[in-house]
């Protein structure tokens, strides 16, 4: 064994309870081993998660690589490895320098942008909503006060409609670009933590600052962001992005366009439709949030050890198949957070859940909601599935008798159809008023939920209690329409339109939707005239 070298390995599963030190982790590591501790010179932890599965005492699962001196003897527990280094999208070679223009500054619109300037191509990025400053006066005055600024508001603005989220970065997917997107979060001012974290977030108070500071970093890269800047209309020649209208006059000449909508931006879809972009309607869920004091979710979570050990706020995912065909899940969960009023248009309610880092508030919420097939809306336009959820979050503003207060109702009044509705307190802004719930969904989707919620009470009674509240409506969970792409990332029907993220119906989230986003850019890159082979 020569003096000096060393060999890495992977060790996961490696569990520490949250009543033991963290310097345990070192020891415990060398038993798996079955090394001395001494001979340990580094530990680097790359996953971090909680088991804290009903009646077992929660434990911290760790994913850990380990530092040792080359060619140490090791158990089968052990899988020699380099140490791990992120993964950057690859750097293309180009001949020529193109005018790309990207629509909205979510995930999908930053990570284009990103990916341009590191090809040093700045792009000009257009949001028609507000920077984040203004964004949070404006929907401030809309939670206070009832006055709804559609243009600046939940969904539209800097950041997308994740700026007022819980700020969640767990995604299935096993791209390995997704720990770079982490990476680059945490360079604009995320935790560290969400670089080990099994469910990583960020929190609606600190994404507000790294979106700021990613548009810091793409001006100095070039980039020009334009606020207040509504794709009106696109220019096109033989079938072709040659520009695009702003604020119905301004034109802007390009090459491609980048369209990273979300998915709210109703009349950016009907000017698609018009302009010959195949849509194609897409599947999506409703239903409403349900809100529990976070204490009662703690209890349920971490039984009699709540209270004994450092734990954090407990979170939860229910699903279950239902008659019909149907099932009822769990979407969205906020630990610690609050029901939030997300309206982006008048005469409408639209709810969605918030948490800030800490995840302190006294309140956890999720969206409990029904799968809605295309055969449930299809009347035969692309844009059927939105005139759909329109028609609901329309019924709630009427219920809920205006001032953007949402209908809701107790948990047990609305599994008993009571005519005369009671609701308890909620966190909801701008307020609630007690509504029967029953009314303000398809037939099939209250019948669904209300069997949903009689298998989540035989699974976990105290998930239907006393202090547990519905609120409505959830209709935002996903886009219900696509815009449809080639394998190449452009439309279908108009080259030079790379639609990616939420709401070109690809994307379901931050890191999905950022991965799109860095898709669409490496896409459009390559078809580059004549690049370098």
């Amino acid at each position: 064994m020569e003096v000096g070298k060393t060999m890495w390995v992977k060790v996961e599963r490696v569990r520490l309870f949250p009543d033991e030190k963290d310097s345990n982790l070192k020891a415990l590591v060398a038993g798996i081993l079955g090394v001395e501790e001494r001979i340990i010179r580094s530990i680097k932890i790359i996953k971090k998660s909680l088991d804290a599965r009903r009646h077992r005492k929660p434990v911290w699962v760790h994913t850990v690589e380990v530092e040792l001196p080359d060619g140490v003897s090791l158990g089968k527990e052990a899988v020699p490895m380099p140490p791990w280094e992120g993964i950057a999208p690859a750097i293309l070679p180009l001949r020529r320098k193109i005018r790309p223009v990207i629509i909205g500054t979510g995930p999908a619109g930053l990570f284009a942008a990103l990916t341009f300037a590191r090809h040093n191509i700045p792009a000009v990025i257009l949001e028609r909503g507000r920077e984040v400053k203004e964004r949070v006066k404006d929907v401030a005055n809309f939670w206070e006060k009832g006055l709804l600024d559609t243009e600046s508001n939940v969904q539209f603005g800097e950041g997308g409609a994740g700026t007022f989220s819980d700020g969640k970065l767990v995604s299935r997917t096993k791209d390995p670009l997704a720990h770079w997107v982490k990476e680059i979060f945490v360079q604009m001012g995320a935790p560290e933590r969400i670089l080990v974290d099994g469910k990583p977030h960020v929190g609606t108070d600190l994404l507000r600052q790294v979106v700021v500071n990613f548009r810091h970093h793409l001006i100095k890269q070039g980039c020009t962001v334009r606020f207040g800047a509504k794709l009106t209309d696109l220019v096109l020649h033989r079938d072709k992005v040659v520009g695009c209208i702003v604020n119905d006059g301004e034109q802007i000449e390009c090459d491609l366009i980048v369209l990273a909508m979300g998915q709210s931006a109703e009349d950016t879809y009907i000017m698609l439709s018009k302009r010959g972009v195949m849509l194609a309607p897409k599947a999506f869920a409703l239903g409403f949030r349900v809100e529990h004091p976070q204490e009662v979710i703690n209890r349920m979570q971490y039984g009699k050890w709540w209270g004994r050990l450092e734990l954090p706020p407990a979170d939860y995912f229910l699903s279950t198949r239902v008659s019909g065909g149907r099932s009822v899940y769990s979407f969205c969960m906020c630990p610690g957070g609050q029901v939030i009023g997300a309206s982006n248009h008048p005469s409408r309610i639209v709810t969605n859940g918030m948490s800030f880092s800490g995840r302190d508030g006294l309140y956890a919420n999720s969206a409990l909601v029904v799968p809605v097939r295309v055969s449930d809306f299809e009347e035969g336009s692309p844009l059927d599935g939105i005139l759909y959820r329109r028609k609901w979050e329309e019924k709630a503003f009427r219920e809920a008798k205006g001032g953007y207060f949402a209908p809701a109702e107790g948990i047990f009044s609305f599994m008993k159809g009571k005519t005369s509705p009671e609701v308890g307190e909620t966190t909801f802004l701008p307020g609630v008023r007690a509504v029967s719930l029953a009314k303000l969904l398809p037939p099939f989707a209250v019948t669904a939920l209300r069997e949903g919620l009689c298998v989540f009470r035989q699974k976990i009674p105290i998930f239907l209690s006393r202090e547990a509240n519905l609120i409505g409506v959830e209709t935002r969970t996903s886009a219900p329409v696509r815009i449809l792409r080639g394998e190449d990332g452009q439309s279908v029907s108009i080259k030079g339109l790379y639609p990616c993220g939420e709401g070109a119906g690809y994307a379901g989230g931050i890191i999905s939707s950022a991965l799109d986003g860095i898709r669409a850019a490496t896409r459009a890159l390559r078809m580059v005239d004549d690049p370098i082979p």
